[in-house]
């Protein structure tokens, strides 16, 4: 048991004669306790509460293979442009000879969302593949948010796109049509 001894008690120098009084204890069991307690919560809370993030695939760098490029099919491809004030711009095919868009549009369930979910639908109608699904090119720009490019990678998540890369290289043309008002 823990004990706090708080003086000595009665009895003193001069002529009295005073009552000699009992030492007085605190016992402090209750405090040791509640302090075992207490750092064995945080140290629980903070162990099993694990920080939560989203897994990126990128491919690795091979100096010996020139980049040649890959061919995909046009029709598959949407990309989405990111610019200041939270403004979203999407097109699908190429911007020369797009196929919907380019187009304005919000965050969220509304916008985007609805979006990827209409043109993963129509991916898949054109392919007849699930396999061959909608790519998606997001290009945030250099006045974007960084909270506006984990709305998207959510959106991606969400939607269930499986594949889409993080592009920052934008064309005159792409970047004009994003700082149009």
């Amino acid at each position: 048991m823990a004990e706090l001894n708080t003086g000595d008690g009665g009895g003193g120098k001069g002529g009295k004669v005073r009552s000699k009084k009992q030492n007085s204890k605190v016992d402090l069991t209750a405090m040791v306790d509640l302090a075992f307690l207490l750092i064995t919560f945080f140290m629980l809370t903070t162990t099993l509460s694990k920080p939560q993030s989203m897994s990126l695939g990128l491919p690795d760098k091979d100096e010996k293979k020139p980049d040649d490029g890959i061919k995909v099919d046009e029709k598959r491809t949407m990309t989405i442009m990111m610019g200041e004030n939270n403004k979203l711009v999407y097109y699908m095919g190429l911007l020369e000879t797009p196929i919907a868009g380019p187009k304005d549009i919000d965050y969220g369930k509304g916008g985007i969302r609805k979006e990827l979910l209409a043109r993963k639908k129509s991916v898949i109608e054109y392919t007849g593949n699930k396999d061959k699904g909608i790519i998606v090119i997001i290009k945030p720009g250099k006045k974007s948010k960084y909270k506006n490019l984990v709305d998207i990678l959510d959106e991606m998540a969400i939607t269930g796109v499986g594949t889409y890369a993080i592009v920052n290289d934008f064309t005159p043309k792409e970047t004009e049509l994003l700082e149009k008002k």
